[in-house]
């Protein structure tokens, strides 16, 4: 049973690659074929398919779906006031003609909208103004292209949607996942400014010698307040500094860009078409996440658990040395929605490590994390690659090549955490 299971799973990532399925579809196919092969019922107990797998699976990561509404609200929100491209700008013009200086400027902005939103709108938040400024100060378009996805990818650590999706998929209190995340976040940080430092120093081409065929920019927006610049930073405060929950937090950074931006009776207007807007976001990945509860349901059926349990384990490095040797020699498979991409088929090895007992749930937090911080700016078939990409000029596999070994270096860098402080 076990081995018709991996069989199955090896045919979802097959039909993934190929893309004759999207992923959303194979995942939730994936599901309802694992609950058949492991025998549940059709009906009746909390472990058959219409209940277990497709009523409760479907609803097992309601509040990160009410979280990645919320991000995408906000993230909507930083456009349509103009906060991001402010942020943007006033990090432009300080940094004049020095190319290291506008490129760092552009990460760390990059780095405060992806710890609100993460995918394209995060890219789209920051590269719109960002990745023509870094072209025209000098920096090949690959390396502008790869300095706003490095940023996005060095604030994912802090991106509450991405601590409540861990929480839900893995069952691990938000405080763990807090303390996994905090701890990556230096990593990804420093690596990230090692990619920029070593991009700028790699030559400049003139401004006027670059061909792009980028989409249209949006029309700019009049810049926003001083004070509501601090935006992205008012849920990241709450989360971190004062222990508030996710969506609370995020609910009061959406509060406070409308109250620092929008004049009161312009102000339900905008919080509606606004909201609107991040129901259009939000949508891929909450359909997404509606497939990937009922993977993780599937997976945590008795019989799908008796069957994969001793094969996993069987596979799986025990010494932390061999973890780290292992896992980091296996990075490859969380790109092109490989098997252990944890917004993907990855959900469902990270359940069955965690119900089986094969590793603590921190260390399965802390290896998963890793993973995405190579998948969210490596991954030539991820949304805000292929958007930083074109928008740049490039194809998204070259952006793969400049990205991969720095951030193969920040997964290998989690992996070494992981193994210190939770094997």
């Amino acid at each position: 049973m076990g081995i018709a299971i991996l069989i199955l799973m090896a045919v979802g990532v097959l039909l993934m690659l190929t893309r004759i399925l999207p992923t959303a579809f194979a995942l939730a196919g994936l599901a309802l074929g694992i609950a058949l092969i492991s025998g549940a019922p059709l009906t009746g107990a909390k472990d058959s398919i219409l209940t277990g797998v497709l009523q409760n699976g479907a609803v097992t990561l309601a509040a990160t779906m009410i979280a990645v509404l919320l991000g995408s609200w906000l993230g909507t929100l930083l456009d349509q006031t103009g906060i991001g491209g402010t942020l943007v700008r006033k990090i432009v013009e300080f940094g004049g003609e020095r190319p290291a200086v506008v490129a760092l400027g552009v990460f760390a902005v990059s780095i405060l909208c992806g710890s609100i939103t993460g995918s394209a709108p995060a890219a789209m938040l920051a590269g719109v103004v960002g990745i023509p400024a870094m072209i025209a100060v000098g920096l090949r378009p690959v390396a502008a292209a790869g300095t706003v996805l490095m940023g996005i990818s060095a604030g994912s650590p802090l991106e509450l949607p991405v601590w409540q999706f861990m929480s839900d998929a893995l069952g691990a209190p938000v405080s763990e996942v807090r303390t996994v995340m905090i701890r990556l976040f230096p990593i990804a940080f420093v690596v990230g400014i090692a990619y920029v430092l070593v991009q700028t120093r790699r030559g400049a081409r003139h401004a006027w010698a670059v061909q792009l065929d980028r989409p249209k920019a949006r029309v700019r927006r009049g810049d926003a307040p001083w004070y509501a610049l601090a935006t992205p930073l008012v849920p990241i405060v709450l989360a971190l500094g004062f222990t508030v929950p996710i969506v609370p937090s995020l609910l009061a950074g959406v509060v406070y860009a409308l109250v620092t931006t929008t004049r009161w009776g312009d102000l339900n207007e905008r919080a509606l078409r606004s909201l609107y807007k991040g129901f259009e976001v939000a949508a891929p990945p909450i359909a997404l996440f509606v497939a990937i509860g009922m993977l993780l349901a599937a997976v945590k059926l008795p019989g799908a658990k008796t069957a994969l349990t001793p094969i996993v384990a069987a596979i799986s490095p025990s010494s932390p040395i061999f973890f780290v040797i292992v896992f980091a020699a296996l990075v490859p498979l969380c790109l092109f929605r490989g098997p252990l991409n944890v917004f993907g088929l990855g959900a469902g090895v990270a359940g069955v490590l965690v119900t089986g007992g094969i590793y603590p749930m921190t260390a399965v937090v802390g290896l998963m994390a890793s993973y995405n911080q190579v998948f969210g700016v490596s991954d030539p078939t991820s949304t805000q690659t292929v958007w930083a990409a074109q928008y740049a000029g490039v194809r998204p596999e070259r952006s793969m090549l400049s990205t991969l070994p720095f951030t193969w270096v920040v997964g290998l860098g989690g992996m070494v955490l992981t193994a210190v402080l939770y094997l």
